[in-house]
This record gives C-alpha cells, structure tokens and sequence, in this order.
C-alpha cells in the first residue's frame, strides 16, 4: 500500500497481519524478551518487512536493532524507518549514496484520544485541521497530523542525532494533492551541503488506516 506515495529511489515492504513464522535473530530476540505477545508480534513482522525490503535493496538478511531513541539501526550503505500500528506493518528503505533519510507512520484512520491533539499541535495547527474537517470530513485530520509529524522525527533523527519537539514543525496538508509540508521552527541539520529548513511528504488514507511518508534523495 505504502508504495504508492513513494518515489522510485526507495523500495518498501509491507504486511496487514502477522505470518505466524516471521522469525528474529538472537540479538533482536533479546531486545522483546520480556515483552508481552502484541509487541513480539509487531516487532516481528516489522523485522520481516525490512529484511524483504533490504532484499529488495540486493542485500542479505540483517538484524534491525533499535538505537537510543527507538531509531532502527540499518546495515552500512542503508537508510530507512519502519511502522507499525493495528492491521499494518511496514518498511521503506533506500540507497545512503541516493537518499539521505526516510520518515513513515501508520495509524488508523480514527480521531485521536481527547486531550492528545492539544498536546501535539500548535494553533495554526488546529485552525487549518478544522478547515480541512469541514471539507474532506471522511478523513481524521487530527490523527494525519500526529501521523505526519512521527514522519518528520523519523526522517529528522537520522540526520539531526537530536529530538524534535511536536511544537517545532508546522505542518500543513494539502488535500487536491495528497501532499504535506513540514515548516521547521528550529535550525535544521544540514545535507549535502544545504540547510534544511522543511521537509514535503506524502500522505494517504485507504483500508481504514493513514499512512505517511517522507524521502529526501539526494
């Protein structure tokens, strides 16, 4: 699914359930030990999404082991973000010498908890979510918005080796287009030589579930 928001430069692997012989290296074994079954199961799958894409990529099987901020740390030569959420699990991963960063997120298509949109917006924010409510009212703007700003981090991390705060990215959406722009407040990283100062993805509602995406080639 997640391919059709995607440019050619990455390649993707995505599952909506859970094959029962999706398997772990020792080393990521140890890392959902003690987990309850749901975490061992996404995590799983997850794993198995990205090993079909680094096979995509005409790479061998690789552990994916999480870094200090949760962050999947690829083999060399590799960028990427993994996603998981109810009903989906996927995997985008690139080129380093073509892309330099991927940021993706599924969530379902459903409004967020009370409390949670206030806490993970900025005014502007909610006031152009409620314009786009009233337009495109299939849509749970409030949960794309959450969904594109995990995106942002996602891409942001691997470049910035720093958090990002909910509130230093504006994002806005742009419907006719199934696009979004993330307008950073805070000084971005720098790639290949040039500052980056936003970030564009791509974003997508089917089968219940919302799904964004950010590439940065090179």
């Amino acid at each position: 699914m997640i391919e059709a928001i995607l440019p050619r430069c990455v390649v993707a692997a995505d599952l909506f359930h859970d094959p029962p012989d999706a398997t772990l290296f020792p080393e990521e074994e140890k890392v959902i030990e003690e987990s309850v079954e749901k975490r061992r199961r996404e995590f799983a799958t997850a794993r198995l999404c990205a090993r079909t894409a680094l096979g995509r990529l005409g790479l061998p099987p690789a552990p994916v082991l999480p870094g200090l901020r949760g962050e999947p740390q690829w083999p060399h030569g590799v960028v990427g973000s993994i996603t998981h959420c109810a009903g989906y699990r996927g995997a985008v991963l690139g080129d380093a010498t073509k892309v330099a960063t991927v940021g993706i997120d599924a969530e379902p298509n459903d409004a967020l908890a009370n409390g949670v949109l206030e806490a993970v917006s900025l005014p502007e924010e909610r006031a152009h979510l409620h314009r786009l409510s009233a337009l495109h009212p299939h849509v749970s703007w409030d949960r794309m918005l959450f969904s594109a700003k995990e995106s942002v981090y996602k891409a942001w991390y691997p470049l910035a080796k720093r958090w990002l705060d909910f509130e230093d990215a504006v994002i806005t959406f742009q419907p006719a287009t199934g696009t979004f722009s993330a307008r950073l407040l805070v000084r971005g990283p720098r790639v290949d030589g040039r500052r980056l100062d936003s970030f564009s993805g791509r974003w997508l509602v089917d089968r219940g579930l919302i799904v964004t995406a950010i590439v940065i080639p090179r």
